[in-house]
């Protein structure tokens, strides 16, 4: 059992997918935790719905006509925070004793660093924090005695998997992927894929973003990546394999042959809730993984062939330096344009192929550094894919 003391939390991200998910969890459990600050970017209808069930202690939009506007209509009574000035002053709360960061993409960068100089645990489930710049936020929180506590389903599995054993013994970590919606799908029918079709995942509910991620398998090469740095393990010890089923979330191979999983049925709130709770588990009401109707569990080697994008996070990951900084914005900049309609499905990795091949890969960056190169790739690639149409 968890003790009387609530742990106080900050969600950045709370009407995101993870975001809102973490608010679930928190409302099973409100005997457990308090809620700091929420922070979004502009859905402050959502946030109002979430102020009608919950009392933070403050909220932060980051979107200018957002804040006006929650300003001049909200009966809210808590602090108002706006834009990086606010996050700041809210992941650096020293009454914090977790902040989940759960923004999407480069813009988790900075405040997730500030959470852990402020000395506060993270829960991440932003993998572009650690793709991007995984040197400085895991050598912060080394320096400030923070631990990083992964709430991503696969490596919150390798996590569990690990509890009680010598990380000296690891012969290999494995993360399993679905494969998403196109795994059986010919690759000579890739270059007229709808962004339907596209987030039209088979098994989990997520945000457009991580789900087209899922469906080109970048996700699973910034996976790799970020199970590089959570848990200090070199590229070569780490495996991907296709498990359509998404029960196995990932595995841990010891080196005496014998292998542990972490298995359950494809739902964040297990993974959000082990890490928000750590280290003992909460009690939740939510579907078990039922024995008796599993038919069959799969496995599968990828193809790169097909997901050419995991092959691109391996060659960033080999390059070191900032080649994951370009392949992380190049990335968001890429599936941004074709969820606006603006490039096809097949454009995506030929933009992130073009700007690993152009921009210049620096060698142990500073922050700035890689917060210059993050801007220079969105400009390189935006450029780009002007030039493809």
């Amino acid at each position: 059992m968890m003790t009387n003391n609530k742990k106080n939390i900050t969600i950045l991200g709370a009407t995101g997918s993870i975001g809102l998910q973490t608010l679930q969890v928190i409302k099973q459990a409100d005997c457990h935790f308090e809620l700091n600050y929420l922070t979004i970017n502009t859905r402050i209808d959502l946030l109002e719905e979430q102020l009608q069930h919950f009392t933070p202690k403050g909220v932060v939009i980051t979107e200018e006509k957002a804040y006006n506007k929650f300003k001049k209509t909200t009966n809210f009574k808590g602090e108002i925070l706006f834009g990086d000035e606010g996050l700041l002053k809210a992941v650096t709360d020293r009454t914090n004793d977790m902040v989940v960061s759960a923004l999407v993409g480069f813009s988790g960068v900075v405040p997730t660093l500030a959470a852990i100089q402020a000395g506060t645990t993270v829960g991440l489930a932003n993998k572009e924090t650690l793709v991007s710049a995984g040197i400085i936020i895991t050598e912060a929180a080394k320096k400030n005695n923070v631990a990083l506590l992964a709430i991503d389903s696969e490596h919150n599995a390798i996590f569990q998997c690990l509890a009680g054993e010598n990380f000296n013994d690891i012969e290999k970590l494995i993360l399993t992927a679905s494969g998403g919606p196109f795994l059986n799908t010919p690759i000579e029918a890739f270059e007229e894929l709808s962004i339907a079709q596209a987030l039209n995942h088979p098994n989990w509910s997520m945000g457009n973003k991580i789900t087209i991620d899922s469906a080109t398998m970048m996700n699973k090469g910034f996976e790799v990546i970020e199970a590089h740095w959570l848990f200090d393990i070199p590229r070569e010890k780490i495996d991907v394999v296709i498990h359509p089923q998404s029960i196995i979330h990932s595995m841990v191979m010891f080196h005496d042959g014998s292998i542990k999983a972490q298995m359950g049925l494809p739902d964040m709130r297990l993974p959000i809730a082990y890490a928000l709770s750590y280290p003992v588990r909460l009690k939740l009401d939510i579907p078990r993984l039922n024995f008796d109707t599993l038919s069959s569990l799969t496995f599968e080697k990828p193809d790169l062939n097909r997901f050419r994008c995991l092959n691109l996070a391996y060659e960033a990951m080999s390059k070191n330096g900032t080649s994951a900084t370009i392949l992380n914005a190049a990335n968001e900049i890429a599936v941004n344009s074709f969820l606006n309609n603006k490039i096809k499905f097949t454009d995506i990795v030929k933009v992130i192929e073009k700007s690993l091949e152009k921009l210049i890969i620096i060698d142990n960056p500073t922050l700035d550094d890689i917060i210059n190169i993050d801007s220079e790739t969105r400009i390189f690639a935006d450029n780009y894919i002007d030039t493809l149409y």
